[in-house]
């Protein structure tokens, strides 16, 4: 940037910039293209319209949850989709399984961890539908519930 005649920053041409300043585009023109060329189509959407490579930057950080505002809010809807957790009428049990570690691992990513043995017992009691039920009486009765692992029980 350069001062122009009403003191207002304004950016350099090309033909202003020193030695020091061109390396410097340059650098800024490879970060840029690095963080571009690794973003899917949602991610460009919300950069496109920046100009800088810290432009970019924040806009990113700020996406995915590195802000301490956005990470307090994200968990609070991750914990109530993991309270509300049912198994999706049409869905197969790995189906549901697997969105259901999705949201659980995306809590302890931000730092909410909920112990394994509460999310056994979520998923026998809260989560699988009525037609389950001799299933989950079966294991029950089995007495193997207080030790059983998720992994055991998919």
């Amino acid at each position: 940037m350069k001062k122009n005649v009403e003191g207002v920053d304004v950016p350099k041409t090309r033909a202003n910039c020193t030695t020091e300043d061109l390396r410097k585009w340059e650098k800024n023109a490879k970060a840029k293209k690095w963080l571009v060329c690794g973003l899917g189509p949602d991610e460009y959407n919300k950069i496109q319209s920046c100009t800088t490579t810290k432009e970019i930057w924040d806009t990113l950080q700020v996406a995915h949850e590195r802000t301490p505002q956005v990470q307090r809010s994200r968990g609070t809807l991750l914990y109530s989709q993991y309270e509300n957790f049912t198994m999706k009428e049409g869905k197969t049990f790995q189906e549901m399984y697997t969105r259901f570690t999705t949201v659980t691992k995306e809590l302890k990513s931000l730092g909410r961890i909920i112990p394994e043995e509460d999310r056994v017992e979520k998923i026998m009691t809260r989560v699988l539908p009525v037609t389950w039920e001799s299933k989950i009486i079966a294991i029950q009765e089995s007495k193997i519930i207080a030790t059983l692992k998720l992994d055991e029980l998919i």
